[in-house]
């Protein structure tokens, strides 16, 4: 986090967000019970098992709730310089 950030939702808020880290874990389930049959490391995933490709991080605004990615956060700063 090295830019200000502006909610795209209520475009009020500049100062109150909760940062959520994601780390994903790859797993298969059972798919009639939900249950974890597997779980894959990076390295040695099955080969019908594609990698996550998401964002690392996710902002969520202290006002409104909203969640969504860190760059529509700061694109929204950029865009309205107040």
């Amino acid at each position: 986090m090295t830019a200000p950030y502006l909610c795209p939702n209520c475009k009020t808020n500049r100062t109150r967000f909760n940062l959520i880290e994601q780390s994903p874990i790859s797993v298969k389930l059972d798919p009639s019970t939900g249950e974890i049959l597997e779980t894959y490391s990076k390295d040695e995933r099955s080969l019908f098992h594609l990698p996550y490709n998401g964002p690392v991080m996710k902002v969520q605004c202290g006002v409104c709730g909203l969640i969504e990615d860190e760059k529509t956060f700061i694109k929204l700063a950029e865009y309205d310089k107040r």
